[in-house]
């Protein structure tokens, strides 16, 4: 599962830094607000700081197994795709209907964030 785990993240660090630097030479030319040209760069900020959190996870569960844990970075993954990936999709103009997934994907990531939490105190390292 690390192995998995790392892959993943090694393609989104790939996608966020692609991302990233859309946001900052692509975008101008698409007629973005500067509000909309905010929201972008956090999504971009949560996608990456997410993506090295499932990596230090990935390094963890190399010594230790645990589900909570495995938990914590599938979670940032799915929630990485929903929050960042919502907030990508709308400010390229995508439907407004996706509004709702944005603060779903939230509740995904800090959701992980939990379960970091209880995998930590399990671990008793």
């Amino acid at each position: 599962m690390p192995s998995t785990l790392a892959a993943m993240a090694a393609l989104l660090g790939l996608l966020g830094v692609v991302l990233g630097a859309y946001g900052a030479h692509g975008l101008a030319g698409r007629g973005v607000t500067s509000a909309q040209l905010a929201s972008w760069q956090t999504a971009v900020h949560y996608h990456l700081l997410h993506v090295v959190a499932v990596l230090a996870i990935t390094v963890w569960l190399r010594s230790t197994t645990s589900s909570w844990l495995s938990t914590a970075a599938i979670a940032w993954l799915v929630g990485i795709l929903l929050f960042s990936g919502s907030i990508y999709v709308l400010v390229l103009g995508g439907p407004r209907w996706l509004g709702p997934i944005t603060p779903a994907g939230g509740v995904v990531l800090m959701a992980g964030w939990g379960a970091l939490f209880v995998g930590a105190l399990r671990s008793g390292s």
